[in-house]
């Protein structure tokens, strides 16, 4: 598997981003411009089968959003033992100064520069990318969602 780095870290799912979700929206729209309402069961049956098509929008997405909040949770918990096993002490004061986008972008650094990287990103406050920019020795996470 490629060696990941800033450049390359971000994961696509062919599956959901280049099939499910784009036949999704496709058969949304084909949907929205079929519908008819000339007629009362033609305007039921339009509602009837927008209501489905839009479900069936939003399941893909909502499974997505479930799969990513597992994983953040996930990478919270991999933050807090990390952390314990680098320091012998708890993460929750640290934790209480970072923002969730800022700790998952720390997972990415070694155990080497992880706690000087992570007091700099909260005392000058630095966005999860710039976290990730700073990092010179990338622990690549193949398994994501």
């Amino acid at each position: 598997m490629k060696e990941q780095n800033f450049k390359n870290h971000a994961r696509y799912s062919k599956f959901h981003h280049f099939l499910i979700t784009p036949l999704s929206a496709i058969y949304f729209g084909w949907t929205l411009a079929k519908m008819d309402f000339t007629t009362n069961d033609s305007a039921l049956e339009s509602v009837y089968l927008f209501l489905g098509a839009f479900l069936i929008l939003l399941l893909p997405n909502l499974a997505r959003v479930y799969a990513l909040k597992l994983q953040n949770r996930i990478i919270l918990n991999e933050m807090r033992s990390r952390y314990f096993h680098l320091t012998g002490s708890t993460f929750g004061e640290k934790e209480k100064n970072l923002k969730l986008g800022q700790i998952i972008a720390l997972r990415f650094a070694s155990d080497e520069e992880i706690l000087p990287l992570m007091d700099k990103a909260i005392a000058e406050k630095l966005p999860a990318k710039e976290i990730k920019m700073q990092i010179k020795n990338w622990k690549g996470d193949y398994i994501r969602v």
